[in-house]
């Protein structure tokens, strides 16, 4: 297998932590909120995961405690911004630092133990194609991760829900004028961004990567909340923005096997390198921030 060969083959599975992330935190800032504990709830569903798994509770269980235990967490955040109507920016970070300190905490007697991957399913005919094969072989997760992109693009496009997120997160007060509660519909959002972050986490610790290790999160929350500006908040550009920083992400290690002499610390910071390099580009360009950005993200709702 070549280097191009390796990193389309392990583009799709490098990028799923990224996209469930990406997709959960667009929901959230769609309706206006934005939530930069990311990076902590990811690690409080990777560690429930992997301890789940570790006692045998199967991968499917873990997968559910993870999007629980997160989405508990983060209902903690729409507690603090919504109720008390607190800065968003801070109670994010706060909550952020809560759920690495708990991983750290609940994962301290399971560092460096391992479980059990989940088995490649392919693609009759696909998997067999000559240096593309390897996209069509890949865990049930990423089928999974796949389908949701494709049904949250359909929801927010065609369905009067996506109509309610975005008009709350556009406009509160005529949502409301007009009987939405804008704040159930946002609590709404929070929980389903904390789930689908801690399926991230657990697709991380107990897939991607299958052990324990703390900090093995590494940064991925925040590519997925970049990713989300990257992507100026359309589904379809989220999804290329994770396969482009999944195959970054798998770039050093195939530079390495390649036997290129480049310091392994630099080619490990790609993704975050590339993280900056695309977000001041697409930072300049105003326009496209205007069109599709969300009126009301991180401000507090009123009556």
């Amino acid at each position: 297998m070549n280097a191009i060969e390796f990193i389309l083959a392990g583009m799709l599975a490098a990028a799923t932590p990224f996209l469930l992330a990406a997709l959960g935190e667009l929901v959230a800032e769609r309706a206006g909120v934005l939530n930069l504990g990311v990076e902590g709830l990811m690690a409080f569903g990777a560690v429930l995961a992997f301890i789940i798994v570790y006692q045998g509770g199967g991968h499917l269980l873990g997968f559910v405690a993870a999007g629980l235990g997160s989405a508990v967490l983060s209902l903690l955040f729409a507690f603090v911004t919504l109720g008390f109507r607190a800065n968003q920016v801070a109670a994010g970070l706060a909550i952020g630092i809560l759920g690495q300190g708990l991983s750290a905490l609940f994962g301290k007697t399971y560092e460096s133990l391992t479980v059990r991957g989940l088995p490649k399913l392919a693609l009759p005919g696909l998997s067999e194609l000559p240096v593309v094969g390897g996209l069509f072989v890949q865990d049930i997760v990423v089928w999974i991760s796949l389908v949701a992109t494709l049904a949250l693009w359909a929801i927010f496009a065609y369905t009067k829900l996506g109509l309610i997120v975005r008009a709350v997160g556009e406009n509160p007060k005529a949502a409301h004028a007009i009987g939405y509660s804008v704040v159930s519909v946002r609590v709404l959002a929070i929980a389903f961004g904390g789930a689908m972050a801690g399926f991230a986490g657990a697709y991380a610790s107990v897939v991607y990567t299958p052990l324990w290790a703390d900090g093995m999160i590494a940064g991925r929350g925040w590519i997925a909340i970049a990713l989300v500006v990257f992507g100026t908040w359309l589904t379809g550009r989220i999804f290329l923005g994770a396969c482009l920083f999944g195959a970054v992400s798998l770039m050093g290690l195939a530079a390495q096997a390649t036997g290129l002499d480049v310091p392994s610390q630099l080619l490990s910071s790609l993704p975050y390198l590339v993280t900056i390099i695309v977000l001041g580009i697409i930072s300049a360009d105003r326009r496209l921030l205007k069109l599709n950005g969300v009126a009301s993200l991180g401000e507090p709702f009123e009556r």
